[in-house]
């Protein structure tokens, strides 16, 4: 977040709505409120969508600036870069998979260590620049803390929050989709990294989870069409599409009702 994540946070602080304390505190009560539940429901949800969503929502009900064509931009990278990273985490497994056809097992399987760390740290570095800037954008803008603050602070509640509530939808992401073995999980996660590496330089505020969604879906399918499991896609695209729409439509209507 400190690194890079000042293009995301510009986005979604200063550039998409104009602010007021009232709308920066309903947008972060509604996606946090959707993240808990989605987790209690082992789906996977953006909470991206439910930020950006519920400010636009409640931007609208109190009348202030909303631009509209910074709001087609975010929606367009939010389908765009699921996406790239279906088609991005298919290079990597075939680069890979020619890289180490000629070393020695236990070899290749200690360098898939090496890179599965290597993949975590991208995606993890990537929730500091994208998904905290997004969150704590609105904060740092309208003045009630500093980016250092927010970036120390945001890491903290960030771990907690990994730490409490991510576990049933780590199993929804690791098994419910397709079965990841290190290889494929390599070239997923780092598909995944590139992806939303290149949408937070940008500056546009992506979806990690979807991201990485797109990836495992794109090794899944590059080893067969029969490894995605479809009731699993139908839920989490399901929540993909209602969850901007319900941001929205609370974000309006608890502004026009508390205030």
């Amino acid at each position: 977040m400190i690194i890079q994540g000042q293009n995301v946070m510009k986005t979604v602080g200063k550039d998409l709505v104009s602010l007021r304390i009232e709308i920066i505190s309903i947008s972060l009560i509604i996606s946090s409120l959707a993240i808990v539940l989605s987790n209690w429901k082992k789906v996977p949800v953006s909470s991206h969508q439910a930020i950006v969503s519920s400010l636009v929502g409640s931007g609208f009900a109190f009348g202030v600036s909303v631009d509209v064509g910074i709001l087609l931009k975010i929606v367009e990278s939010w389908i765009v870069s699921p996406i790239g990273a279906f088609f991005l985490s298919i290079l990597v497994y075939r680069i890979l998979e020619r890289g180490l056809a000629r070393v020695p097992p236990l070899r290749a399987e200690r360098y898939i260590r090496y890179l599965l760390l290597l993949s975590g740290s991208v995606i993890a570095y990537n929730t500091g620049a994208n998904e905290l800037a997004t969150a704590l954008g609105p904060v740092v803008y309208f003045g009630l803390l500093t980016p250092l603050q927010a970036a120390f602070m945001g890491a903290i509640l960030l771990w907690a929050g990994a730490f409490m509530l991510s576990g049933r939808v780590v199993e929804t992401i690791g098994k419910g989709i397709t079965a990841l073995d290190p290889f494929s999980g390599f070239a997923a996660q780092f598909g995944a990294g590139l992806s939303v590496l290149f949408f937070t330089t940008l500056g546009m505020p992506v979806s990690t989870t979807y991201c990485v969604i797109g990836s495992i879906l794109g090794v899944g399918m590059l080893k067969s069409t029969r490894t995605a499991k479809s009731p699993f896609l139908r839920k989490i695209f399901l929540s993909w599409v209602i969850t901007p729409f319900v941001a929205l439509t609370l974000g309006y209507i608890f502004a026009r009702l508390l205030f």
